[in-house]
C-alpha cells in the first residue's frame, strides 16, 4: 500500500451535506464532494490487511485495496480499470449501495471503516470527467440475438455483459424511460437521473438497443420474443408491494410507496403524470416503515 500507517494518521471523513436552505430548492444529491487532498487521505486509510475481508463483504467481489492504492497514488485510469473489471456501474453503486464492504472492513474492528463507497463513486466520476470511460463495443459479434426483459439494475448489467460477449442485445422496458428502480424508485437526492441517462447513452453507443413502452405479455408477446431472439433473459423487478392488512387500509389517501415515488421521480424529470396524482400538499403525512424506502418517501 502507498501509506501503510495512513489509518493511524487520518480520521474517516465523509462529504458534508449541502445547506438545508439550499437543498429545499431542488431534488439534487445531498452531499458536496471532498477535495482531492482529503480523498487522497481517505484512500491512505486502507490498510495492508493480511486478509482483506472487504472482498467478501462486496457482493461483486470488487478488488478494493488495489483501487484504493491506485487512488492514493493518483493513478485514476488504473483505478477505473480495476473497478470496472468487477463492476459494470460504479457510478450507481458508489451512490446507492448499502456498502457491506465497509461493514466487513478490517479497520472497522476497532476504528471507523475506510470510506470505500465514496472512493468508488469518485473513481467513476473522475473517470467520466477525464474520458477514461467511453464506448467500448465488442470487436466481433457472435450473430446471436438476446432479449433482456426489464431495464433495472439487473437488466442493464445483463445487457452490458451479454453485449461485451459479442451478442446483439435488445432491452425491453414497459415504462417510458429506461432504468427501472434506478429511474422510478430511487429519488434524485440519492441518484440524479442524468447519471442513469449518461450510462444508457454509453450502452447505446456500444450497440445495445433499448425499447421503451414495451410491456412483455401486454403489447409484446412471448411468442414474438421466442421467434425473434436466440435467448431471453427475464429481469423483471419486484414491483408487487407488500400490503399491510389492518383496519383502514383501503381508506382514501393510503398509498403504496412505489406509487408515490414513481410519480415524484417523473415530476423531477418534468414528465406529465397521467394518473390521479398523489400529493401531500397541506396534509399531515404518516410514513409506515423506517427503512430506505420510508426515508425516500
Amino acid at each position: 500500500m502507498g501509506q501503510v500507517d495512513g489509518f493511524m494518521k487520518y480520521e474517516r471523513e465523509m462529504p458534508k451535506s449541502r445547506d438545508k436552505k439550499e437543498r429545499l430548492k431542488d431534488y439534487k444529491e445531498v452531499y458536496t464532494p471532498l477535495d482531492k487532498e482529503k480523498l487522497h487521505n481517505q484512500a491512505a486509510r486502507c490498510m495492508d490487511c493480511g486478509v482483506p475481508f472487504c472482498h467478501n463483504g462486496c457482493p461483486l467481489g470488487n478488488n478494493i485495496p488495489d483501487f484504493n492504492d491506485a487512488v492514493y497514488n493518483g493513478k485514476w485510469e488504473e483505478a477505473i480499470r480495476i473497478l470496472s473489471s468487477t463492476n459494470n456501474f460504479p457510478e450507481f453503486t458508489g451512490r446507492i449501495c448499502p456498502a457491506p464492504c465497509e461493514a466487513s472492513c478490517v479497520l472497522s474492528i476497532n476504528n471507523k471503516a475506510v470510506t470505500i463507497e465514496y472512493i468508488e463513486k469518485t473513481i467513476a466520476e473522475t473517470a467520466f470527467e477525464k474520458g477514461y470511460i467511453k464506448p467500448n463495443p465488442p470487436k466481433s459479434r457472435s450473430g446471436k440475438r438476446v432479449a433482456v426483459v426489464g431495464s433495472g439494475p439487473a437488466g442493464l448489467a445483463a445487457a452490458a455483459q451479454l453485449n461485451k460477449a459479442g451478442h446483439w442485445v435488445t432491452v425491453f422496458e414497459r415504462s417510458d424511460r429506461i432504468g427501472g428502480l434506478l429511474r422510478y424508485g430511487i429519488p434524485d437526492f440519492k441518484l440524479e437521473k442524468h447519471v442513469v441517462e449518461r450510462r444508457v447513452r454509453l450502452m447505446e453507443q456500444e450497440g445495445i438497443v433499448f425499447r421503451t413502452n414495451a410491456h412483455v405479455g401486454v403489447n409484446v408477446s412471448a411468442t414474438q420474443l421466442k421467434t425473434e431472439f436466440d435467448a431471453i433473459v427475464v429481469c423483471g423487478g419486484a414491483s408487487a408491494p407488500r400490503d399491510l392488512p389492518i383496519p383502514g387500509r383501503n381508506l382514501k389517501g393510503v398509498h403504496y410507496a412505489m406509487d408515490f415515488l414513481s410519480q415524484q421521480n417523473k415530476r423531477g424529470s418534468g414528465d406529465q403524470i397521467t394518473v390521479e396524482e398523489i400529493l401531500a400538499t397541506n396534509k399531515n403525512v404518516l410514513v409506515i416503515g423506517g427503512g430506505d424506502t420510508g426515508s425516500d418517501c
